[in-house]
């Protein structure tokens, strides 16, 4: 997430005409709590319970429970999946490249 982050306004326009979800497994309060401290732009969705993952095919058992992968959905204006990245290579700084590519392809620009 810090390189979403540090990287926000030219992957995401600064936020004009984007909109970013991140979702996951923890509690809505663990996740307000950790966004505020490390000042993320970006809006998070609790899915405890893995309903979501689920519904996307991305939810995977590991040795402590259910977890969503990170997988990154980009969608376009119309409300259609656009691009996909999956799994997300957050180490790898072309990924970013790709998925900054992707969202200015969906805004049309």
């Amino acid at each position: 997430m810090d390189a979403y982050r540090d990287q926000y306004a030219k992957l995401f326009n600064g936020g004009d005409g984007v909109k970013v979800f991140g979702i996951s497994v923890d509690p809505d309060t663990a996740l307000a709590s950790w966004a505020k401290d490390k000042g993320y732009p970006v809006t998070f969705l609790s899915d405890v319970g893995a309903e979501v993952g689920k519904k996307y095919g991305v939810a995977i058992q590991t040795r402590i429970g259910l977890l969503d992968a990170r997988v990154v959905y980009v969608i376009d204006p119309s409300g259609k999946v656009a691009h996909v990245q999956s799994p997300f290579r957050e180490t790898d700084p072309t990924a970013y490249t790709e998925l900054g590519e992707a969202v200015a392809k969906a805004r049309g620009r």
